[in-house]
């Protein structure tokens, strides 16, 4: 039994062994491994790539790697995937090597990586794998001695939030570290001290502060700016440390704040200040106090004294005398600032009668919002104020001087279209007809319209020839004349009157037309070989319409200024296809005018007129005068148009 005990206790042992030293071993051997694995995979890969096998006869001075394997690749068909940035300068020789070696080389001489995708080699730097593996945690150098409750530590250089961490596992009190502090390295060395005490003397040897608060929990703070830490001996209830506030005036001594506390719990202030800004002194005795305060205004001006001993509230009061800033307490907060706004901000809420608040806001001056919080109160239509008395009144009776109704006023428009025309149509016209009915109308609403048949002619020639006299001939059984004379007159008035509101100083707009398309068609031929024809119809829109801008400002006097722009546009006349646009008119004109309360105006004289005269007959012989009325026909036509706008302002303020 003890033989066999024997190799197995060395089995053991040495088993233990390889698992502690294999990956230091493997570590070691791990740059060798690398390459190894890079050359089986490209003899592998050479079975599908014969061009690694080739032989190369190679000799290169001074290009980069990257272009050297472009020729490498474009000599041997490989399939060389080269990362951008290798510009290493090779200068080599290679005589009757193949090209895997030729890769390899490269892989050793400039650390090289090689991935495979099928027959596709990527070539690029080398990333150590272990390059960025963080370094070995250090081990804080912290005891905690339960039965006596001391702590010792021998810190070079080490994490303040390690620190801080491992004494709240081993003494179970709580040390927060602020933010401020979390990169802060330490130093120190202790042995066995109370905790509180040892984290003192790490404080003054790496100035930071420690404050204790209400649940027993230790906070080491940052020191504030221009602020300083030394030590001190006494038998007071403060730490062993002091924290100076210092100031170093050109020309003058330095400047020092201390704020202690006595066994009743009374802030007592020692200070020595030699021409330090008044507002710098008051901010350093309420931070090292722990004195909530609020500046009413900026405190201007410098303080010189020497303070030794005396209670924050009087030490206030005699570095504020015969200045004029004041102080007063509120529930444990101190205000102070200047003495017309002594111990007061105020909190009001303008609400607005007759304006919006949102059009508002921007009118407020600037001088009056400085130092005031101002916010929008939609829902009640007002102003939230928060700051000094004397400003918000400022304000409120601002606000109340513009708070004023905006009068509305109502616009009637009446637009008077009178269109007028007269046209005149003559002639005389002859043929022959089987049809053709004698007769018409002499009087009547077709004026004259008359047809004389061969019968009315011939008898009408008789009586001409005096009773046979002389023969002035007859006419064929189916002649017939027609005589024309037509006049029509028109007078047409269209009235609109419609009616619009609006604020003052704000646009009303009117717009009354009609509408009318014409079309516009789109022909394509698709394919090449089978061609089809596709046709697009679009019928475009063209508006005329009558437009009347009016933007009105009422005057303290009740007049009404008002700015006046008026578009007609009108159709001349109807196309014969519905493929062309309709023709059109316009006319617009602006005017600014001024009139009285409920006083009418007119704008008007638009007047558009339209002349035409035309005339068809034989040639030569409708040019001929007098006989030109015999064998032509003739039509003449005017027309005018006359728009007249009448517009009636009325100033509404209910």
């Amino acid at each position: 039994m003890q033989g066999i005990l024997k190799p197995t206790k060395t089995r053991i042992i040495t088993g233990l062994l390889l698992v502690l030293l294999t990956p230091l071993m493997t570590h070691a051997q791990q740059p060798e491994d690398r390459f190894k694995v890079l050359e089986k995979r490209l003899k592998d890969l050479s079975s599908v790539a014969p061009g690694l096998n080739q032989k190369a006869d190679l000799s290169v001075t001074n290009i980069s790697v990257e272009e050297f394997l472009k020729g490498l690749a474009e000599t041997h068909n490989l399939n060389l995937n080269i990362v951008p940035g290798l510009n290493q300068k090779i200068s080599n020789y290679f005589y009757n090597e193949t090209v895997i070696n030729i890769l390899l080389y490269l892989a050793r001489q400039y650390n090289l990586d090689f991935t495979f995708i099928g027959s596709i080699i990527t070539i690029g730097p080398y990333a150590d794998p272990n390059a960025n593996l963080p370094p070995p945690r250090k081990e804080i150098n912290v005891s905690y001695n339960g039965y006596t409750q001391t702590l010792s530590f021998d810190l070079s250089n080490d994490s303040l939030s390690e620190v801080a961490k491992k004494i709240t596992r081993l003494a179970g009190i709580n040390v927060v570290v602020m933010p401020d502090l979390y990169g802060r390295k330490v130093t120190g060395y202790v042995q066995n001290l109370p905790v509180v005490n040892a984290l003192e003397k790490l404080a003054i040897v790496n100035s930071f502060k420690l404050d204790a608060t209400k649940d027993s929990a230790l906070v080491l703070e940052p020191l504030k700016q221009d602020e300083e830490i030394y030590p001190r001996d006494n038998n007071q209830r403060s730490p062993t440390y002091t924290i100076k506030k210092v100031n170093h005036v050109t020309g003058g001594p330095s400047s020092s704040v201390e704020v202690n506390e006595d066994e009743a719990g009374h802030r007592l202030v020692t200070l020595t200040v030699d021409n330090l800004p008044l507002k710098e002194v008051i901010r350093t005795i309420a931070q090292q106090a722990h004195i909530n305060y609020f500046e009413y205004s900026d405190l201007q001006g410098n303080s010189t004294a020497s303070i030794t001993n005396m209670e924050f509230e009087q030490a206030l009061g005699l570095i504020l005398r015969d200045t004029k800033y004041t102080f007063n307490s509120e529930k444990g907060v101190y205000l102070i600032g200047d003495r017309k706004d002594e111990g007061l901000r105020v909190q009001r809420l303008v609400q607005l009668q007759n304006r919006s608040a949102d059009s508002l806001m921007d009118i407020i001056p600037q001088e009056l919002k400085q130092g005031v919080e101002i916010k929008e109160f939609r829902e009640l239509n007002g102003f939230l104020l928060s700051g000094s008395g004397p400003q918000i009144r400022e304000i409120e009776t601002f606000l109340h001087q513009i708070d004023k109704v905006v009068p509305m006023i109502t616009l009637e428009v009446i637009i008077l279209d009178i269109n007028k025309s007269k046209s005149i149509s003559t002639g005389i016209s002859a043929g022959t007809s089987d049809s053709a009915k004698a007769g018409g109308s002499i009087l009547g609403g077709n004026g004259l319209s008359f047809t004389l048949g061969s019968g009315d002619i011939n008898s009408f020639l008789s009586h001409i020839g005096l009773n046979n006299v002389f023969n002035l001939g007859r006419v064929s059984p189916n002649f017939y004349v027609t005589i024309n004379a037509l006049q029509t007159n028109s007078n047409v008035n269209q009235r609109q009157t419609p009616k619009l509101s609006t604020l003052n100083g704000h646009p009303a707009s009117l717009s009354i037309g009609s509408t009318q398309y014409y079309s516009i068609s789109t022909q394509n031929v698709l394919g090449s070989l089978s061609t089809q024809t596709v046709v697009t119809q679009q019928f475009i829109p063209v508006e005329a319409n009558l437009t009347v801008d009016i933007t009105p400002y009422v005057a303290g006097n009740d007049e009404v200024t008002m700015h006046i722009g008026v578009n007609i546009t009108n159709f001349t006349s109807t196309t014969a296809t519905t493929n062309a646009p309709p023709p059109t008119s316009t006319s617009k004109f602006k005017s600014i005018i001024r009139v009285r309360n409920e006083e009418m105006i007119v704008l008007g004289g638009i007047e558009r007129t339209q002349k035409s005269e035309s005339s068809s007959g034989i040639p030569i012989l409708s040019s001929i005068p007098v006989l030109k009325w015999l064998f032509s026909t003739r039509t003449k036509s005017d027309s005018k148009v006359v728009s007249v706008v009448f517009i009636k302002p009325t100033i509404i303020y209910k």
